[in-house]
């Protein structure tokens, strides 16, 4: 951000900073007819596609934390949790809107910066920005997030459809944004404690950025298609591991087994669990913002799917009978239960 004069947003009222904020977005997809500009985007839906849409909302003080948030994260972190959601339908993103609530205490220059992140996001995943709201808040900010996907019909993909017998696999590794957030919450309080102590967090960029900057993996949804695979189910790990495997349990009227020696968790993750006392496996099953996907195949397509790079089959699906269940290091097996983020719960 620049060092001159900030421009208060009563400067500019709430034309004058749409006009500013979007007046660079020019559509990419043929689907996008119109973007900003109207009182409506206008969108042409090509036959044999199905169109997707999701929201996400963002609230300072629950879902991110101004003291060690940089604002472009913020921007870039409140799309792409939307594309994941598209990634998650088997799907991929192609236009977002987006609401924003502003307090008086964010300058123009702030909400710009923030503005810079979502567009990032759309260059980087080929999403058109084509409009949104704005409007003052009492209180902090509130950002909320449209996106509109498409996928084809034959291939769109539900947390509903997994079958007995069938694989469940998981994207990347798991648990590093969850200890990406503790690191964050530590350095937090000892600056509070004292400010003139610098923040120390050497070798803990990886899973600051899994905090901070995650990714949605729309990838993983272009190698599926090349390798003539369509899950049975499929769900983006936003709430931690634990919670979305019951969630597609109990979507598809199943059961689920994972084997807790086979998440997958990246050794800066593991170190710093130890660091903290956790159980590298509970941060995976239970923290949560891994943004990775979580999806089922069949038994047939066993072979295809160990040849996708980036995926680890961790367990397979049951009888709804024999219940949801974490078969330990150990051998030992428990039941599985829903610990990860409700942000509704007390």
């Amino acid at each position: 951000m620049s060092t001159s004069k900030l421009t208060s947003i009563s400067e500019l009222g709430e034309f004058g900073l749409i006009d500013r904020l979007t007046a660079d977005l020019k559509p990419k997809n043929l689907s996008t007819v119109l973007g900003v500009g109207d009182d409506a985007a206008v969108l042409k839906t090509d036959s044999g596609k199905y169109t997707l849409v999701s929201k996400d909302l963002l609230v300072e003080g629950v879902h991110f934390d101004m003291v060690y948030s940089p604002l472009k994260h913020i921007g870039y972190k409140s799309a792409v949790v939307n594309f994941s959601d598209m990634a998650a339908m088997n799907g991929v993103p192609k236009q977002m809107v987006v609401g924003m609530a502003i307090s008086s205490k964010f300058s123009v220059e702030a909400i710009e910066e923030i503005y810079e992140g979502m567009k990032k996001a759309c260059e980087v995943y080929g999403v058109d920005f084509v409009g949104g709201d704005t409007t003052s808040s009492l209180h902090g900010l509130f950002i909320s997030v449209t996106v509109i996907g498409e996928v084809e019909e034959s291939r769109i993909t539900y947390r509903k459809g997994a079958q007995p017998n069938d694989l469940l696999c998981v994207t990347g590794d798991l648990g590093g944004a969850y200890m990406g957030l503790l690191v964050l919450e530590r350095e937090k309080q000892g600056f509070k404690a004292n400010p003139n102590i610098q923040p120390d967090m050497a070798g803990k960029e990886y899973i600051l950025q899994r905090q901070l900057k995650p990714e949605p993996r729309t990838d993983v949804v272009k190698k599926l298609v090349e390798n003539d695979i369509i899950p049975t189910s499929m769900i983006d790990i936003s709430d931690g591991l634990a919670s979305e495997a019951i969630h597609l349990a109990n979507s598809s009227e199943v059961g689920v087994a994972i084997y807790e020696e086979k998440i997958p968790i990246d050794q800066n993750t593991f170190d710093t669990a130890g660091e903290f006392k956790i159980v590298p496996a509970v941060a995976a099953l239970n923290g949560g913002e891994d943004y990775e996907l979580l999806f089922t195949v069949k038994q047939d397509d066993f072979e295809k799917i160990s040849n996708v790079e980036g995926v680890t089959i961790i367990g397979y699906i049951t009888d709804a009978s024999e219940g949801n269940r974490l078969i330990t290091s150990g051998n030992q097996v428990i039941e599985l239960k829903a610990q990860g983020w409700d942000g509704l719960k007390k």
